[in-house]
């Protein structure tokens, strides 16, 4: 164990002054913070260190650690993986001369030219190179844009279903189009992923436009869409959607009450799917299984109440908590307290049980904080996604917590919810056969992928060198400390000229950034959940990368838009249209709010529009006014934007002599609005990328963004994702993350920070001075570490449980679909094997066939049984007692021979005459083979006695059933519908109890591990035991509805249909 004076001279307690700084004049300053260099926190370290390394010992060090970085990449096995695929590049570009000669219509028949080879037994690997040429001249012509040869890589390593890591800025978007093409071929289907509707609906209409030249049909799924939207969108070649939609389609197809509701492509839904930010979908997300709740038991009072009950609870004496893994524990005070409040002798009674609702009361005080995991809005408590920093309005917590939060504000208290489905993300991407991904950050992850999904991951070389500079960590000991050097380094590098993006964990935490920021005058935009900020949230990233931009952004929020040095020249030109024709169009404000943005663009250079943009500007003003006022139309602020938009996506599908051909054909009937705006648009575009070209130019003579981190996440990879946004394409930029001791993730994994606190008191006698070296780094990356293992922990027990429920609900599921989509004769089999199986199960429970019949339990066996059949069974059965079954069995012991096509027990009534023709006839007889081969039969010398009683039983009940069913006199139609009703309704009810106790299970067999009993064990026995017992409940209660309903037909009709 480290010593006092040992820790005091470790070099990164080494302290660094730095003055209280609070005026920042034009002219070269004076504090030591500012040096006429872009890091001003290495001369600091520079001048405490100056008994340290020379100079030229430290550009040795450096060197030579390039060095060593640069032999490891060449000797690992992903650089022989990547240069095995520069085979591929070489045959495609050989092929590239050869397609650029073809016409559009010669390219667009490619398509059809390579699924005729396929159907003649070629595979998708034999046409790979030629069909990654065909997109790559497609990309060419329809957008202008042509793959790299890095980006041909990325694709071969998508087609292969690994994942490919791509750094941010290097095209994953244009990558996705060469294996969605060649896989979509088959005419299997192809999804292709996103983590949002927005990125759903930019991609399908951006890379849509490549595969619909080439011939292929494109869908795009996003919330709200009718069911019949989704099937034809489903029914598209190429299908964009979002993971959670996916999900949800796939959970509802699977609660669907018939075939006409599915709208997935049953019965293979799934063929390969490219999945986007890979990383984010099954890891971060994996921890969230997908659930469609129904409405439960209305406990709403109790949760106000057990609010109060929280209050007056105080922690660490009445309770405590685990902030690790969000557990709470009362005390013996605690349950005494809460006993005495809530009037009640046991807060587990069974009857008036209250335990639940306090430790959820417990749970929203302590860990949901509002603004950090919800936001409040329009009397609702909404979730904010943590890694996302969006806001998902139709999401819930599940166990009651949700309830419990909104008892907390003070909010109406939605219905207590019960899971009727539920899957999760690594459970849902198992299903695809060929699954891959795609991501700036998955390295780190390589086992976890390696191990949950066969994938590995292919590091794509950048198509430029990456020149990023990531600066040392800096640790604070308090959170003030921290967030004033936070804002010091934003002011100083805003006062340089360059765009600063901040990362900050939480809506609380950057708005306080922000209050830090408006004191010092300093204009700035903030992109978190909230509604004002998150409605501009393309537009806000997109323009991050202008000079003096300073941009403070909850965890990834505006994630897939890129951030471009000098601004985005498109969303540039976008806005300057709607600033021009907004006004003209409609007499609406905007409904969101725009100050810090209008603060924002206060600093921004201005744009040089030239003369020919500007009289296209006027013309369209003029157009817009006058179609308003001659034809009478008035629209919304909304409608008018989405003219605009509509525009804009016009100038990018047609050229501009197409445009001027529209204009000229509608003169004389209308005016032609939307291809005017349109054309104005490309000659404002073209303005703007002069002007973006040149301020990119000044930004990276600059240095380029720089992005402060201002908290270690729970994984190195959600940091590689925030530094990722520096340094795009070989540009310049540098990151910094600062980090407080007194930040969340230290407290949460209980790192000891006081004694570092202190010790660095005693030595500057200011909390506020940062540590800085290679030990603290070590110290952090290690807590990292600790932290990533932690949570892949709990992936994996959720993946190891849910692999239990996974094949349980494979079969249930499988079963669904098969009774939704089969046949009727497939339908009828599923009843009268259903019925054979009630039989089963009632012999099986009183007979014994290593005894004589004398001593099986007749009487109970014929009592359940009529109690099944009921009043459909003849009169003449009825009177059977238990002496006649047992001399009936015993008669039958003494024959010698049998006729199973008309068998029945001597001296006992022979079942109806229903197995009548060839097909029935078959099906008594594949039912009797059934009963023979059956393993679970002991064996003894009384097992053929039993084999014929469950045949004359079955017989007795499906024949039963059948003569009934056709005296009923309504026609098969009917009657199907009837059977695929009950049939699927009992498996629903039976399925939806049976989930909502194998997650009680799941919860309750972790106690028993202090049995030195395993959990997974335990749970993988007991949910076994579980399905057996609820498959027999749902076929009992499946043969029991159906004879009660055609024994009382006109009373059962309506229960059943509704």
């Amino acid at each position: 164990m480290a010593t006092a004076p040992s820790l005091l001279n470790a070099p990164f307690f080494t302290p660094k002054s730095l003055p209280q700084l609070k005026t920042f004049p034009c002219a070269k300053p004076t504090s030591p913070f500012f040096f006429p260099s872009p890091f001003p926190s290495f001369l600091i370290l520079r001048q405490h260190r100056s008994k340290g390394q020379t100079p030229i010992a430290a550009s040795l060090k450096e060197n030579v650690g390039r060095f060593k970085k640069t032999l490891s990449d060449f000797t690992s096995l992903n650089c022989w993986v990547v240069r095995d695929y520069y085979r591929l590049v070489d045959s495609v570009n050989a092929l590239e001369p050869e397609i650029q000669r073809l016409s559009d219509e010669q390219l667009a028949a490619k398509t059809s030219e390579f699924k005729k080879r396929l159907n003649q037994g070629e595979n998708v690997s034999d046409i790979q190179a030629e069909a990654f040429a065909v997109v790559r001249e497609a990309a060419k012509r329809k957008l202008g844009m042509r793959h790299f040869d890095v980006q041909i890589i990325g694709g071969a390593v998508l087609h292969d279903g690994s994942i490919a890591e791509m750094k941010t800025g290097e095209g994953k978007t244009l990558v996705s189009t060469l294996a969605a093409y060649l896989n979509a071929l088959t005419g299997d289907g192809v999804h292709v992923v996103t983590v949002n509707d927005y990125l759903a609906q930019r991609d399908a209409e951006w890379m849509g436009r490549v595969h619909s030249f080439l011939g292929l049909s494109v869908g795009l799924i996003q919330k709200g869409m009718t069911a019949e939207e989704r099937r034809t969108n489903y029914q598209c070649d190429i299908t964009y959607t979002n993971n959670s939609e996916l999900g949800f389609d796939y959970l509802r197809d699977n609660l669907a009450g018939n075939s006409d509701q599915l709208v997935m492509r049953w019965p293979k839904p799934f063929h390969f799917a490219i999945v986007d930010e890979v990383d984010s979908v099954l890891i971060d997300e994996g921890r969230n299984p997908l659930l469609i709740s129904g409405e439960a038991s209305k406990d709403d009072a109790r949760y106000p109440v057990a609010a109060k009950v929280a209050e007056l609870l105080m922690r660490g004496l009445h309770y405590n908590i685990e902030l690790k893994d969000n557990s709470v524990e009362l005390t013996e005070e605690g349950i005494a307290l809460a006993e005495m409040a809530l009037e009640t002798n046991d807060l587990w009674d069974e009857n008036d049980p209250w335990a639940r609702f306090v430790m959820n009361a417990l749970k929203a005080k302590e860990f949901y904080r509002r603004d950090v995991q919800y936001i409040v809005r329009n009397g609702k408590a909404l979730i904010i996604n943590e890694l996302t920093g969006r806001v998902e309005e139709k999401r819930r917590w599940s166990e009651g917590i949700h309830q419990a939060v909104e008892a907390k504000e003070g909010l109406k208290i939605q219905a207590d919810s019960v899971v009727v489905a539920q899957i999760t993300y690594q459970s849902l991407f198992k299903l695809y056969p060929k699954l891959s991904g795609m991501t700036g950050t998955a390295k780190t992850e390589e086992k976890e992928f390696l191990k949950m999904f066969q994938m590995p991951v292919i590091e794509v070389p950048t198509n430029l060198p990456n020149i990023r500079k990531d600066l040392p960590i800096q640790a604070f000991a308090t959170a003030r400390g921290k967030w004033e050097y936070v804002s010091q380094e934003v002011e100083y590098m805003f006062r340089q000229g360059r765009p600063v993006l901040v990362g900050t964990t939480s809506v609380e935490n950057s708005e306080y950034l922000s209050d830090l920021l408006k004191e010092r005058n300093i204009p700035h935009s903030v992109l978190n959940a909230r509604p004002k900020y998150a409605a501009r949230e393309a537009e806000i990233i997109a323009q991050a990368g202008r000079k003096y931009a300073l941009t403070i952004s909850t965890n990834m929020a505006g994630r897939g838009t890129d951030i471009i040095l000098g601004g985005n020249p498109k969303m540039l030109a976008r806005e300057i249209i709607e600033d021009s024709l907004l006004s003209f169009l409609t007499g609406e404000a905007s409904s969101v709010e725009v100050s810090d943005m209008a603060i924002s663009r206060k600093v921004f250079s201005k744009v040089k529009v030239g003369p020919s943009s500007m009289a296209l500007l006027a013309k369209a003003a003029l157009m817009a006014k006058f179609v308003g006022k001659s034809e009478g139309k008035s629209w919304t602020y909304e409608e008018a934007k989405s003219i605009i938009s509509e525009s804009v996506e016009m100038s990018q599908s047609m050229d501009l002599k197409k445009l001027q051909k529209l204009i000229d054909d509608r003169q004389s009937e209308m005016y032609p609005l939307g291809p005017s705006i349109a054309i104005t648009y490309l000659s404002v575009l073209k303005d703007c990328e002069v002007h973006c070209t040149k301020e990119g130019s000044e930004v990276k003579r600059l240095g380029g963004l720089h992005v402060i981190g201002t908290s270690l996440h729970e994984s190195r990879r959600i940091d590689n994702q925030l530094r990722g946004r520096a340094g795009r394409q070989g540009d310049p930029g540098s990151t910094r993350f600062m980090v407080s001791l007194q930040d969340e993730m230290f407290q949460k994994f209980n790192f000891d920070t006081e004694w570092a606190v202190k010790l660095i008191s005693k030595i500057t006698n200011d909390e506020d001075i940062p540590i800085e070296g290679d030990a603290i780094v070590k110290q952090l990356l290690g807590l990292q570490i600790n932290a990533e293992k932690y949570f892949f922990n709990i992936r994996k027990s959720l993946v190891e449980f849910d692999e239990v429920l996974e094949v349980q609900r494979k079969y249930v599921y499988d079963l669904r679909q098969l009774l939704l989509t089969g046949d009727d004769e497939s339908c009828s089999q599923h009843v009268f094997q259903y019925m054979q199986e009630v039989v089963d199960e009632i012999v099986f429970g009183n007979a014994d066939p290593l005894k004589h019949p004398r001593n099986w339990s007749l009487a109970m066996l014929l009592k359940e049984f009529i109690s099944i059949a009921g009043k459909l069974l003849d009169d003449s059965f009825a009177v059977i007692s238990e002496e006649d079954l047992l001399q009936s069995l015993t008669q039958l012991h003494e024959s010698n021979s049998l006729d199973i096509d008309n068998f029945h027990l001597p001296n006992l009534p022979k079942p109806p005459d229903s197995f009548r023709g060839i097909r029935r006839k078959n099906s008594s007889l594949k039912c009797w083979l059934a009963i023979c081969s059956d393993d679970s039969t002991k064996n003894g010398r009384y097992r053929p006695h039993v084999n014929l009683l469950r045949k004359y039983l079955g017989d007795v009940l499906i024949a039963t059933y059948l003569n009934t069913v056709e005296e009923s006199g309504y026609d098969d139609a009917y009657i199907k519908e009837i059977e695929r009703a009950v049939l699927v309704k009992t498996l629903d009810c039976f399925w939806r109890d049976h989930l909502v106790n194998m997650n009680r299970l799941s919860s309750a067999v972790n106690v028993r591990s202090f049995g030195h009993r395993n959990p997974l064990e335990e749970y993988k026995i007991d949910g076994c035991r579980f399905f057996i017992s609820m498959l027999c409940a749902t076929r009992r209660l499946t043969v029991e509805s159906l004879l009660h309903y055609w024994s009382l037909p006109m009373e059962s009709q309506e229960l059943f249909l509704s």
